[in-house]
């Protein structure tokens, strides 16, 4: 992994830092399956599945507990500054990005359990599998860039973000001309709509967890500004 912060005299300092990194990732690596397998679970309506996406919320949950004691601890006794202070704090706000996830994975998995007992498939599948792997690489990408801290590639992940909305836009817009034509779908379809809403959610939580990366290497909050001119904020 590529260096943000220069070596410490202290090398416990070095391996705390070290080890809030490889948590960070480890409970990433756990979302992104959370993520994956929560819209494979709906598409193939495989129950089974579903429910070990939602079992995985606790992992998440105490993953997340973890990484925060660590972030408190290291700001009380190390009482870091410059880039130091960013990698904590960055971290810190990244992994409520991926405590959210996990909870729109958990209600996607929920979803597919209920849409399995309806037994008919409904309309808005297709774009579930579209959006869905638009989502899902989203969240693959924005952690690779974090474990490798390169800067162009959050950028182009976070610009991602945009095709994303626009997709999901265009199937709300199909979804709800459908319900009008055939009222009996109503109930399903909304199921969908809900689904598709989750989805769009982790989209803009991978894009926030690339702001993060860049206020973690430059120095810049990028959060409230356009996507479109972020490269001349930072380059």
């Amino acid at each position: 992994m590529k260096e943000l912060t220069t070596d410490h005299i202290s090398q416990q300092f070095n391996l705390e830092l070290e080890t809030l990194r490889q948590h960070f990732l480890t409970m990433g690596g756990v979302v992104e399956n959370q993520v994956s397998d929560s819209v494979q679970a709906l598409l193939d309506s495989d129950g089974s599945l579903a429910e070990d996406v939602k079992d995985k919320d606790a992992t998440v949950n105490q993953l997340d507990g973890l990484i925060d004691e660590e972030c408190t601890r290291i700001l009380a006794r190390r009482q870091p500054a410059a880039s130091d202070l960013r990698l904590i704090m960055s971290i810190s706000k990244a992994v409520g990005e991926l405590e959210r996830m996990g909870d729109e994975a958990k209600k996607i998995a929920s979803l597919t359990i209920a849409l399995i007992e309806e037994g008919e498939s409904p309309r808005g599948y297709v774009e579930i599998n579209r959006i869905g792997q638009m989502v899902s690489s989203m969240v693959h990408d924005s952690l690779d860039a974090y474990a490798r801290l390169d800067l162009d590639a959050a950028i182009k992940v976070a610009k991602r973000d945009r095709n994303v909305d626009m997709e999901y836009k265009t199937a709300i817009r199909s979804l709800v001309t459908y319900m009008m034509e055939d009222p009996r779908s109503i109930t399903r379809v909304l199921n969908v709509i809900w689904v598709l809403r989750s989805l769009e959610r982790i989209g803009d939580y991978a894009r926030h967890i690339c702001q993060h990366l860049v206020y973690m290497i430059k120095g810049v909050d990028v959060r409230h500004i356009p996507i479109s001119e972020i490269d001349s904020e930072v380059k």
